[in-house]
């Protein structure tokens, strides 16, 4: 194949893949449909058979062929790409883990802001109390706060203030840088399973497209056993030829047509993988709408193995991924480290109405606006409590923070590793599919050479037989390998496409102006001036040249 040609595919399916969540093509073309059941079994004396079968081959043919013709849809391969953006419920949650991770980076930066309390209290006291000097006194006491803040009792600070803004500032900047890298880890980690749902999209169209091509191979091998069944039993009955070769010859008729029947149901099965990864109806039938299966380049050739691993270095999302976790590793060893040395502050502050009383000194009845004839139980009035602290802490004598700084790089270390085992992951599959696309790449060719050889000698044996020259075994055989040839000739072209997207994922999809190289095998050719060398003096004239004319 030429190289320009599978250069210019090459741009073609990269400007695809680039569009893949636009919109489906408004096509209303009408899928093909699975060829008519022939119309009756052959004549018993013809093609014997066992007799008693619970359902014939012409019945079962009938079934699949409705089932294959109801609810046909068809779909392009950028409609799958859009419909796997779209609906596709792996790629749906790992969007919403991102949009969650957002939601958490937002909430560890709002932990530099104060929380606010409002409420009321009330505090009642029957008993005795124990002054500070030491002496016990029975007291009955009563007291009710209302505002900012809640559970104020006697001379202390609410014990739930109105604003309250407590924390550790390590914790809360390396809370917040921690949830940052989390936000990256989380986008990758969804280009991850956006890109293996794109190739899994990609891959069931491949499968879709390969299964209804080896049933139109199928059938077309079954019509070719047919005329060489049709011979053979010709010729037994005439007496021209033995009755055991019409017998082989129907048999191998036989197996065509379970063939069918099995290329049949594979159309099905690869229907409903598809609708399973496009989240589709599974009643569906989808028919891909390529007329001609073509090998098409989405990695041009010239790109070398150590041009792609450098190219999957830098685009993998899975590599991004674990460099996002290797620095949130990082930032959590550096909390641990600063943990010791950074306060835990206290800022508080707390406002609203106090009164109360108790039964050490009582109040005149109605003294207050909210006494309510208590004696115990008035003059309400306004008051405000700030506090403000810090202290350090060492958590088990040092020993807890030495733990923690020792677990965090334990998974620093592990995250470092993990980071190794995906590289490693990646090189092979970069390798693998570089392999796999030239092997499949010169298979084409051989599977060409192979088809045009066995249709010349399934052709040349078709005309012995007719000619009552050739044994019927030779053109079986002949058959056998022709189907054979045919289905090794589509497989090479569908697995050398399906090799080109797993290379171009594995290299990490990268635009089309990085994979871009010059056409080769046309040289520039510098152009230097030259110099103008002298011209000859004109030749003298000849007398009456004009009059000279062609001779003889």
């Amino acid at each position: 194949m030429n190289n320009r040609v599978l250069r210019v595919a090459s741009c073609a399916v990269l400007v695809c893949l680039a569009v893949a969540t636009a919109s489906a093509r408004g096509q209303s073309g009408s899928a093909s449909q699975v060829p008519p059941a022939p119309a009756g079994a052959p004549p018993a004396a013809t093609l014997p058979a066992e007799a008693g079968d619970p359902l014939s081959s012409t019945g079962a043919e009938a079934t699949l062929t409705e089932f294959l013709g109801v609810n046909v849809a068809p779909i392009d391969l950028f409609s799958a790409f859009r419909l796997v953006g779209e609906q596709n419920p792996q790629v749906l949650i790992a969007q919403q883990r991102v949009i969650e991770s957002l939601a958490l980076r937002q909430l560890a930066a709002a932990q530099f802001l104060p929380n606010l309390n409002a409420g009321s209290s009330v505090d009642s006291h029957r008993g005795v109390l124990q002054r500070s000097s030491g002496p016990i006194l029975q007291v009955n006491r009563d007291s009710l706060y209302a505002g900012g803040g809640a559970f104020a009792v006697g001379a202390g600070t609410p014990t739930i203030p109105g604003v309250v803004l407590t924390g550790n500032i390590a914790v809360w900047i390396y809370d917040f840088l921690v949830a940052e890298q989390e936000v990256e880890r989380r986008s990758f980690a969804s280009d991850v399973v956006s890109q293996d749902t794109l190739l899994a999209a990609a891959v069931g169209y491949v499968e879709l497209l390969r299964a209804e091509e080896l049933h139109k191979i199928a059938e077309q091998t079954r019509d070719d056993a047919r005329e060489v069944a049709r011979l053979t039993a010709n010729y037994a009955r005439t007496g021209e030829g033995r009755k055991a070769d019409a017998d082989r010859a129907a048999t191998e008729l036989y197996r065509r047509e379970a063939l069918v029947i099995q290329a049949a149901a594979d159309v099905g099965t690869a229907s409903a993988q598809l609708c399973r990864i496009l989240h589709l109806d599974p009643l569906l039938r989808l028919h891909p709408v390529d007329e001609h299966v073509l090998p098409k380049s989405i990695v041009p050739e010239p790109v070398t193995l150590p041009e792609l691993l450098a190219i999957a270095l830098l685009n993998r999302p899975e590599l991004k991924e674990r460099h996002a976790a290797i620095c949130q590793a990082l930032a959590r060893l550096d909390q641990a480290h600063w943990l010791p040395f950074s306060p835990t502050v206290i800022l508080d502050f707390s406002a609203g109405s106090f009164g109360g009383g108790s039964s050490i000194v009582d109040q005149p009845v109605g003294s207050g606006p909210n006494a309510l004839g208590d004696p115990r139980f008035g003059l309400f009035d306004p008051r405000q409590d700030f506090d403000a602290a810090a202290y350090w802490t060492v958590l088990n004598l040092g020993v807890g923070n030495k733990a923690l700084i020792d677990a965090a790089r334990s998974r620093l270390r592990s995250a470092d590793l993990e980071q190794v085992v995906v590289l490693d992951r990646i090189r092979a599959e970069v390798a693998t599919a570089y392999a796999r696309t030239h092997a499949r790449y010169a298979q084409i060719r051989i599977g060409e050479l192979a088809i045009q050889s066995a249709l010349e000698g399934f052709q040349e044996d078709m005309r012995r037989i007719i000619s009552h020259e050739g044994l019927p075994l030779e053109l079986i055989n002949s058959l056998r390998l022709l189907g054979g040839s045919r289905v090794q000739y589509l497989n090479a072209i569908l697995d050398y496409n399906r090799a080109q997207f797993e290379l171009y994922v594995a290299i990490g999809k990268p635009p089309a102006d990085v994979l871009i190289r010059p056409v080769t095998g046309f040289p520039s050719i510098p152009v230097e001036p030259q110099e103008v060398p002298p011209q000859p003096p004109p030749a003298p004239a000849v007398p009456n040249a004009e009059r000279l004319g062609p001779q003889g």
